[in-house]
C-alpha cells in the first residue's frame, strides 16, 4: 500500500500547487509583461500546428464520413456531421492534447532547467516572487490561449472538410455552410470551447509543477518534460469526460 500513499501525497502536492496558482493570480503585483510574453509563446507559436492539424483532420474525416454516409444515401448530412463533431468534441480535445505536447513539455523543461541552473534561486535572491513571476503567467497564458486555438482548429477543420467535399461533389460554399450550421446550437459551440480553459489550466499547472519543483539537476529536465506531457494528456482526457457530463446536465436538450 506504499504506492497508494505516494499517489495520495502526489495528488495533494499538485492540488496545493494549483490552488496557489489561483490565489496568486488574484493577488498583486500582476506580471503583465511576463504574461503577454508567455501568451505569445503559447498562442502565436502554436497557431500553425493547430491550423494544419485541424485542416488535415477535417479533410480526412470527411473522406471517411462520406464513404459511410453514401451507403445510406445521406451525403447531405456530411457538413452537419463535420461541424457538430468538430465543435463539440474533436476540436477541443485535439487542441488540448496538441498544446499539452508542444507547450507542456516546453514549460516543464524550461522551469526544470532554471531550477537546475539555480536561476530561480537567483530570482528569489533579488526579492522577486519566483512563483508569481514564472508560474502564474504561464498558467494564465495557457488558460486564455487554448479556447482561441480551439476556434482556429474548429474552423480549419471545417475548411479542410469543405475542400475535401468540393473535390468529391462540387458543393457550393453557401450550401455547405448552411448545412453545417443547421444542426449546431449555441450550447454545442460555447460550452465545449470554454471547457478548453480547464484544459489550459491543467496543462499549465501540471507542467509548471514538474518543472518548478524538480530537484534532480540536469536529469530532472528530461523527466519534467516527459512527465508534463504524459500527465497533462491523461488529465485532459479524464477532465473531458467529467466536463461532458456537466454539459449534458446544464444543456439536456441541445447538448450532443
Amino acid at each position: 500500500m506504499r504506492w497508494l500513499g505516494k499517489v495520495i501525497e502526489f495528488v495533494g502536492k499538485v492540488g496545493l500547487f494549483s490552488l496557489r496558482v489561483v490565489v496568486d493570480s488574484l493577488r498583486p503585483p500582476f506580471e503583465f509583461a511576463q504574461f503577454f510574453r508567455q501568451l505569445a509563446e503559447v498562442g502565436n507559436k502554436s497557431l500553425a500546428l493547430v491550423i494544419v492539424s485541424g485542416f488535415a483532420l477535417g479533410a480526412v474525416m470527411t473522406l471517411h464520413t462520406r464513404n459511410t454516409l453514401v451507403t445510406f444515401g445521406a451525403t447531405a448530412m456530411i457538413p452537419a456531421v463535420q461541424a457538430v463533431s468538430f465543435f463539440v468534441e474533436i476540436g477541443p480535445l485535439v487542441a488540448g492534447l496538441l498544446l499539452a505536447g508542444r507547450v507542456g513539455s516546453g514549460i516543464g523543461a524550461v522551469l526544470a532547467n532554471m531550477r537546475a541552473s539555480e536561476q530561480i534561486d537567483a530570482i528569489e535572491s533579488l526579492s522577486i516572487d519566483s512563483f508569481k513571476f514564472l508560474v502564474v503567467p504561464r498558467v494564465l497564458a495557457c488558460v486564455i490561449a487554448l479556447p482561441f486555438l480551439t476556434l482556429f482548429m474548429d474552423f480549419a477543420g471545417l475548411l479542410g472538410g469543405f475542400l475535401s467535399e468540393v473535390l468529391a461533389s462540387h458543393i457550393a460554399p453557401t450550401l455547405y455552410i448552411n448545412r453545417a450550421f443547421d444542426y449546431l446550437q449555441w450550447s454545442n459551440f460555447i460550452a465545449p470551447t470554454l471547457k478548453t480553459a480547464v484544459f489550459g489550466f491543467i496543462i499549465g499547472s501540471v507542467s509548471s509543477y514538474f518543472g518548478y519543483t524538480t530537484d534532480k539537476g540536469a536529469q530532472g529536465v528530461g523527466e519534467a518534460a516527459t512527465n508534463s506531457v504524459v500527465l497533462s494528456s491523461l488529465l485532459i482526457i479524464v477532465a473531458d469526460v467529467l466536463l461532458i457530463k456537466c454539459i449534458f446536465f446544464l444543456f439536456p436538450e441541445t447538448a450532443i
